[in-house]
């Protein structure tokens, strides 16, 4: 019963006539090392590519703000080149229309007539007359009578005054207020 009994342990595990190479133990904490180790060592690379990842990262973040302050500054630029044209433009018009429409100084004649006027008025008792009054005296047209009183208006301002005839709202009269 004996052989019966080494026969079957024997077939349960290698023989150590069959060349069984030697057996390793190992405790709990070579174990743990040897697997701590093999996960070191194969999670390394991963490692070491997200490292190379995050500087990657953080270099394209400075190249990113970088070309944002570019961009600021050239919207800047742009900014005040639209300024500048759209002033040049501004200038240019006011040159144009000062070209095209002359601001007139009163001439000598016209200022004459309007002294004239002013001594006309003055003289009168009432200081009225009416234009056709006005135009005799002065021997001169509506439209150079009209220049006329335009020149006395704008020399003195608020001093005259023009009101309608009471008897015909055709008419009109130039009125000189007190001072």
């Amino acid at each position: 019963m004996n052989n019966l009994a080494n026969a079957s342990i024997n077939t349960f595990g290698p023989s150590p006539k069959a060349g069984f190479e030697s057996l390793i133990t190992l405790t709990y904490g070579q174990l743990q090392g040897l697997i701590v180790q093999a996960v070191q060592e194969a999670i390394q690379p991963l490692q070491d590519e997200v490292s190379q990842l995050r500087e990657e990262i953080d270099q394209d973040r400075r190249e990113i703000a970088s070309l944002h302050a570019k961009l600021a500054s050239l919207e800047s630029l742009q900014e005040q080149d639209i300024n500048r044209i759209c002033l040049d433009i501004a200038y240019d018009r006011r040159r144009l229309t000062a070209l095209e429409h002359p601001a007139k100084e009163p001439g000598k004649t016209e200022l004459s007539r309007a002294e004239k006027i002013e001594r006309y008025l003055a003289a009168r008792p009432d200081h009225k007359a009416t234009f056709e009054t006005l135009r005799g005296h002065l021997g001169v047209d509506k439209d150079r009578l009209n220049e006329a009183i335009k020149t006395l208006m704008a020399s003195s301002p608020g001093r005259y005054g023009i009101v309608r005839a009471q008897g015909d709202k055709r008419k009109r009269t130039l009125v000189m207020f007190p001072k």
